[in-house]
């Protein structure tokens, strides 16, 4: 029968329904999970129309400070229900259907949060379409680089975002949401369209759904290829992580172009049966984000570390009501932000571990005590094994790897037009992650850092990450990033780049403050050999670049470069390094003997 499957609609909601059921015994959770195998599966026809059906619950509630309408000084929320969406979607689909969209094309997202990203992805589904979903920051480079790479015969912007894809290729469909422009063709036409949908033949679990462009720092961003089982049904287990259950308000900071708006703002909320909560709201102000939590009951918020560190730097006020869930995900959270948001909420952010090309893996969920510091367990349905790096064998401490040969759900099929990297992350039976972690004999994992930064010290490994969280429980600094220098004896030290609180100078004076807090702190062996203040350069996702940090550093101690803009991107800007023996004296000891 083409259309929806009733035999996959059980089987994804007994899946689902054993994590609710289960949401606080995270072990029992992990013991019983099993995926969902449906050979076909379309995830917006046998999933969300079905518990659409006279719904009259809302599924996306979205604040929009930009729109200059408030009330007591909040913005005011616009809503749509699980049953008017999955007729407007059924509408953009006939639409989509009547320009020329066919089964595979592919579609580049370019919208910021608006009705139209959930009713367009959710149309693509039904269609068949492949989505590309993109940030509308992208440099120009970047998106000919995407409608090039990504073979796109379709365009979904904003009215104010279309001279970007001037001058088009000929075959491009262009279609704008806000007022008419020529040679667009306006997304609001889709009203028109009839609001029942018959799709054109049956969808297999694994046909694509997905492209997306990952972050390209040292090299062209890979594109990760994902299907209607990978994403819709691998999600099932950031809704475990995320804790949330059917009646939820869910609100996730992030923007539709990244993976994070799918994982939180799309298919984990949506599998629950809960309310997405989308804020937009303006740089440089999250201090308005707790009185719209707190107005439209939000029952659960995940944000990036970015958001949280940023969040903390303003006076959090009192919980909001309503608020039972905080979750982060992105990188790691260090533990002193944590201790700020429970100081001044009462309530733990529960860190969270994954990556693009794959769902969620490893959390702090509901029914697991938080360990400070600890990333949590491995979630339900991904066996996660620790592989040492050096003996290729499974270990307690050594590189995050999943073991394929269970067939979980949640991983990408491919890197697009990449076999070399695309047999380099699947070697050996597993998905490599790249990332280094610690298991303690719990079962708790802990991050030491990316396989690329991790780096030894007179034969002492040392974490980045492990230096950045004590820097960070220093009160003038904001954020903070560790990478090696060359030294002669040590072969390599760690230099602490640091972006300072408003109210810090960068002086000599905060220099030895912050040098001699971080030798109290820190052991020996891990003392950090210099700090320079700087702003950190991030990609457009908030994530600190530590690689163009020791790109730079390494083009400056070989005399190619005055400057980190001379080896990156990056604005000049003028910055000041201390070093730990000219301020604390002494010099560096961090090996016996030495």
């Amino acid at each position: 029968m083409i259309g929806h499957n009733p035999d996959a609609t059980r089987e994804f909601m007994a899946a689902r329904d054993l994590l609710l059921e289960l949401r606080e015994d995270h072990d029992a959770a992990v013991a019983r999970f099993d995926w969902p195998r449906p050979s076909r599966f379309n995830w917006a026809l046998d999933w969300f129309d079905q518990v659409a059906v006279g719904n009259t619950r809302t599924a996306v509630r979205l604040v929009d400070a930009f729109s200059g309408h408030t009330t007591g000084g909040v913005p005011v929320a616009t809503g749509v229900s699980y049953a008017e969406l999955a007729e407007r979607s059924n509408r953009v689909a006939n639409w989509l259907r009547a320009l020329g969209t066919r089964r595979g094309d592919r579609i580049l997202l370019m919208l910021d949060n608006q009705l139209a990203v959930w009713e367009s992805v959710l149309a693509a589904m039904k269609l068949g379409a492949v989505v590309i979903p993109t940030y509308t920051s992208i440099s120009g480079a970047d998106l000919a680089d995407r409608l090039t790479r990504g073979q796109v015969t379709h365009v979904i912007t904003e009215e104010h975002l279309t001279d970007r894809f001037e001058p088009a290729p000929p075959h491009l469909v262009r279609i704008a949401t806000g007022d008419r422009l020529p040679g667009w063709h306006c997304y609001q036409d889709s009203n028109a369209a009839p609001a029942g949908f018959v799709p054109d033949g049956d969808t297999l679990a694994g046909d694509p759904l997905f492209v997306y462009f990952t972050s390209g720092t040292t090299s062209a961003p890979k594109m990760a290829a994902h299907t209607h089982a990978s994403y819709p049904i691998g999600h099932l287990s950031g809704m475990y992580w995320n804790g949330l259950v059917p009646g939820d308000v869910h609100a996730n900071i992030s923007a539709p172009g990244w993976a994070k708006h799918a994982w939180s703002s799309f298919f984990g909320p949506f599998n629950a049966e809960a309310t997405v909560l989308a804020v937009n709201l303006p740089p440089g102000e999250p201090h308005r984000l707790p009185g719209i939590l707190d107005k439209e009951r939000a029952t659960s918020l995940c944000a990036p570390p970015t958001a949280w560190r940023t969040l903390v730097q303003h006076d959090l006020g009192r919980r909001p009501s309503a608020l039972r869930e905080l979750s982060s995900v992105g990188e790691p959270l260090n533990p002193e932000v944590i201790e700020r948001v429970r100081a001044a909420w009462g309530l733990t952010v529960r860190d969270g571990y994954g990556q693009t090309e794959v769902t969620a893996l490893v959390g702090n969920t509901a029914g697991l005590p938080v360990r400070p510091g600890a990333m949590g367990k491995p979630l339900p349905g991904y066996p996660i094994l620790l592989i040492d790096p050096k003996t290729k064998r499974p270990a307690d401490e050594g590189e995050i790897c999943i073991d394929l040969s269970r067939a979980p759900a949640g991983v990408m099929t491919e890197y697009l037009g990449d076999p070399a990297k695309t047999a380099a992350v699947f070697a050996d039976g597993y998905y490599h992650t790249g990332d280094i972690a610690h298991r303690d004999s719990d079962g708790y994992l802990t991050y030491v850092g990316r396989r690329d930064d991790v780096f030894k010290s007179f034969d002492h490994r040392i974490s980045p990450f492990e230096l950045e969280s004590v820097l960070l429980r220093h009160p003038l600094v904001a954020e903070a990033a560790v990478i090696p220098v060359s030294h002669p004896v040590g072969m390599f030290v760690p230099k602490a780049y640091v972006a300072l609180a408003a109210d810090a100078s960068p002086d000599r004076t905060t220099a030895l403050s912050l040098l001699e807090f971080a030798a109290e702190e820190l052991a020996p062996h891990q003392r950090i050999a210099s700090v320079e203040f700087a702003d950190l350069p991030k990609t457009t996702s908030g994530k600190i670049r530590r690689a163009e940090l020791r790109a730079a550093e390494e083009a400056r101690r070989a005399g190619r470069a005055t400057s980190r803009a001379d080896a990156t991107d990056a604005t000049d800007v003028e910055t000041t390094e201390w070093h730990s023996d000219d301020l604390l004296g002494g010099v560096l000891q961090s090996a016996p003997g030495l």
